[in-house]
């Protein structure tokens, strides 16, 4: 059975000879072994899971690899934003290295972006560095954080300042893995499908308006959706691999996003990733409503399909302690974007017109964040 016959789309990440494919379909996992075999050859896996994950999933994995004579230790983690931490990281580590793993083997991610950024980080430094291969189990990992070469961990001074550019060398996204997600959490992973049409194509996000709830109930709707992502993420990437130019564009409602959630401590029952990011995206079209270079009607339109979707789009919805202008600032002030102490936003001129602003005054976003907090 070749790629082709084995899944729905097949995206090419263009980057010279560290090219590789994005296979979407059903029932990937139960194939894995030999997908990885076809592209990497007889070796030798750590798969690194969380234990939700390796509940669900694990058996399966190992499974695919028996069949294809691939051996494979497995490290399985504790769940949760917390485990983006140098702790962990050590002990992926050292246990790659305890399975005598060569730099010709691979690291295995299998689970969510928290388990993708640490399995990747690993990848990128041992030995100084390792194939790595992406299987993806949830929706926000499977158009966002999967794909593009960004891997890490956080730090008390914020989300994902520690980490490396390593691309894998293939990502598996079975999409079948979605259909046990509680909603929660394919909600906050269709916050990062919606940020693609909000970022260049007004096309895509007028389509999510009239299909999202097709995309939450699965089939070809939800097939579509991931695709078209992965096509938008893979084109960016290979133009600004390292960021240094439009890539910036992906963190369309990071920058707010990221200050969010290091604000309420990284709790999940707080706020996750993809809640912070649909808020920041909400954040960031206000924020250019009101500079006066978005129309307010799309600040609206965007909220309103964020809103049905389940997602929060303001900051009174976050629950616990009350956000403060000061301590957001502080966060946002750490933001990798930020250059000689001068704040970057990606802010809109509309639906499918977001641009990287630089120099942002600092004075504008406080007394724009001091007006949500108190509306």
């Amino acid at each position: 059975m070749t790629t082709d016959e084995r899944t729905d789309a097949v995206v090419r990440v263009e980057l010279g000879s560290r090219s590789y494919d994005i296979l979407i379909g059903s029932g990937l996992i139960a194939e894995a072994g030999m997908l990885v075999r076809d592209r990497l050859g007889p070796v030798r896996l750590a798969i690194v899971t969380d234990e939700n994950v390796a509940a669900a999933q694990l058996q399966s994995l190992l499974r695919a690899f028996r069949a294809a004579d691939l051996d494979a230790t497995t490290i399985v983690m504790p769940p949760g934003e917390a485990t983006k931490s140098m702790r962990h990281l050590e002990t992926v580590v050292d246990e790659v290295l305890e399975a005598r793993l060569e730099r010709g083997d691979a690291i295995v991610a299998l689970g969510g972006g928290v388990v993708g950024d640490l399995a990747g980080f690993a990848a990128a430094i041992v030995r100084r560095g390792m194939s790595f291969v992406q299987v993806p189990t949830s929706l926000l990992a499977q158009v966002d954080s999967s794909v593009g070469g960004k891997t890490g961990i956080n730090s008390r001074f914020g989300k994902n300042l520690i980490g490396a550019f390593h691309q894998p060398a293939l990502v598996i996204a079975d999409v079948a893995a979605l259909d046990t997600l509680p909603r929660r959490e394919f909600a906050a992973g269709y916050a990062e499908v919606v940020k693609y049409g909000l970022l260049g194509d007004a096309g895509f996000f007028a389509w999510l308006e009239a299909n999202r709830a097709d995309v939450f109930d699965g089939g070809p709707a939800r097939t579509r959706a991931i695709a078209e992502s992965c096509r938008t993420k893979a084109r960016i990437v290979a133009l600004d691999e390292l960021e240094q130019g439009d890539r910036a564009l992906l963190n369309l409602g990071h920058t707010f996003g990221h200050a969010l959630e290091a604000a309420a401590g990284f709790d999940p029952d707080r706020l996750v990733h993809g809640e912070a990011v649909a808020l920041g995206m909400a954040l960031a079209h206000r924020f250019s409503a009101e500079l006066g270079i978005a129309p307010p009607a799309d600040a609206e339109r965007v909220a309103r399909h964020l809103g049905e979707a389940g997602l929060p789009t303001a900051l009174a919805q976050v629950p616990g302690a009350p956000f403060s202008a000061d301590e957001l600032m502080t966060h946002i002030a750490q933001d990798k974007k930020v250059r000689q102490g001068r704040l970057t936003f990606i802010l809109t001129r509309g639906i499918g017109q977001a641009f990287v602003a630089r120099d942002v005054d600092p004075r504008r976003v406080r007394d724009f964040l001091h007006r949500e907090l108190s509306g």
